[in-house]
């Protein structure tokens, strides 16, 4: 599996606009590595962005991302990458005040039974696996087109 991704990657694999992921890097939220000028993010980065994006997309403000991406950093003690996408479903559940992380689900429908305001609740282990499953197709498909390139050359000359 690829290391490292440029901003360009980052951008066609979770969707996020340019000038987010500049602003997430410039506020602290998501730092990758320089490489001179170019921003090189590693797994562990592109699946925060991703974790972000989904967060994001869910209405949460980046005041509450930023909480969120402290809390996991706290519950894990790594990288998100690290420790979510294995055989082991990790679930974030909140209800605008507190935060959840659950492995079971037999503790997340007794969250949602006991909580007298609606929960909201995100599969972390879902968006880690759909990141690493599009680097995958990512990397086929780059192979391929470089495949497809080779041969062009071999007809042309």
């Amino acid at each position: 599996m690829q290391n490292s991704f440029t901003s360009r990657e980052v951008i066609q694999l979770t969707g996020i606009t340019p000038r987010q992921l500049q602003w997430w890097d410039e506020r602290g939220i998501v730092t990758p590595a320089r490489q001179g000028h170019r921003r090189l993010y590693s797994l562990e980065d592109l699946t925060e962005v991703a974790v972000i994006c989904d967060l994001r997309g869910r209405g949460f403000t980046l005041q509450r991302v930023r909480k969120v991406m402290r809390f996991l950093q706290r519950e894990f003690g790594k990288r998100l990458a690290q420790t979510v996408g294995g055989l082991s479903d990790y679930h974030l559940l909140t209800d605008g005040r507190t935060l959840y992380l659950e492995t079971s689900p037999q503790q997340i429908v007794d969250i949602l039974k006991n909580s007298a305001q609606p929960m909201f609740t995100i599969c972390l282990s879902d968006t880690v696996r759909r990141v690493r499953a599009e680097v995958r197709r990512g990397k086929k498909a780059n192979a391929t087109e470089s495949l497809r390139e080779q041969g062009r050359a071999r007809k042309a000359s």
